[in-house]
């Protein structure tokens, strides 16, 4: 079989062992996997779930998978990040080695789905860091935020760049991302805040001030800061500084 779409397969039995053993499975759980690849995880899975929802994006791998698995199996032929998670069947848990070029789209995607109790995926190293960055440091990022703003995340363990095949060129780790039942913070307007971070982040040397007064033309607190030095706490006071700042032009203009 042929390695593509940036999949490196996990082997190692005791690795996936403990990542089932994390996703606390129960006879109930519904389960989306990416990459399943050879079905090592999804078998596994397969024995303690209701249903498993496995997404492969490599017809090599599809017709292999189909051949194999048992009935409680679902293997859709699809690229996931073009796929409805809304009109599948209704997943509650995601257990992943996700192909290391989709992370970032893919944990966009999943913090949008608001059903999933728990997840627990395989991430670059590098890449888990980031979701759990500190302000200050050089891996905090858009993606932070969003993660802390969505979610509680942990890194649970490394896991050594050996367990794959073919062997990439970093470690990886096991990361559980849980969904908060509310924000850690008050967000006016959610979609304002999210570009707002994107657009800080998108120029994160520069003094925030300077960028928001050039797109919003509003004074807000902590302008001489960069958004690197900013919490998320600090950049949703931003946020509704300019939610309500735009609504009252609105009204002035109305």
């Amino acid at each position: 079989m042929r390695r593509r779409f940036g999949q490196h397969l996990l082997i190692d039995e005791n690795v996936v062992n403990r990542e089932i053993k994390y996703a606390e499975i129960s006879s109930d759980d519904v389960i989306l996997e990416v990459g399943p690849g050879k079905g090592i995880l999804t078998k596994l899975l397969a024995e303690k779930a209701k249903k498993v929802i496995a997404v492969e994006i490599d017809k090599d791998f599809v017709e292999y998978l189909k051949d194999m698995l048992s009935e409680n199996v679902e293997v859709i032929h699809a690229d996931v990040l073009k796929i409805d998670f809304f009109k599948l069947t209704p997943f509650n848990k995601v257990v992943a080695n996700l192909p290391f070029k989709i992370s970032s789209p893919f944990t966009f995607k999943l913090l949008r789905y608001p059903s999933f109790s728990k997840a627990v995926m395989i991430y670059q190293k590098e890449f888990a860091e980031r979701m759990v960055a500190e302000p200050h440091s050089k891996k905090y990022s858009r993606l932070t935020v969003a993660v802390y703003y969505k979610s509680y995340c942990r890194i649970l363990e490394t896991v050594p760049k050996s367990a794959f095949r073919p062997m990439p060129k970093v470690d990886a780790a096991i990361v559980e991302v849980t969904p908060r039942k509310k924000p850690p913070f008050p967000v006016l307007n959610e979609k304002l805040f999210f570009s707002l971070t994107n657009l800080l982040f998108s120029q994160r040397r520069k003094h925030i001030g300077g960028v928001i007064m050039k797109k919003y033309g509003v004074d807000v607190p902590f302008s001489d800061k960069r958004v690197e030095e900013l919490t998320p706490e600090e950049i949703g006071e931003i946020s509704n500084v300019i939610a309500e700042a735009l609504q009252s032009r609105e009204k002035l203009f109305n």
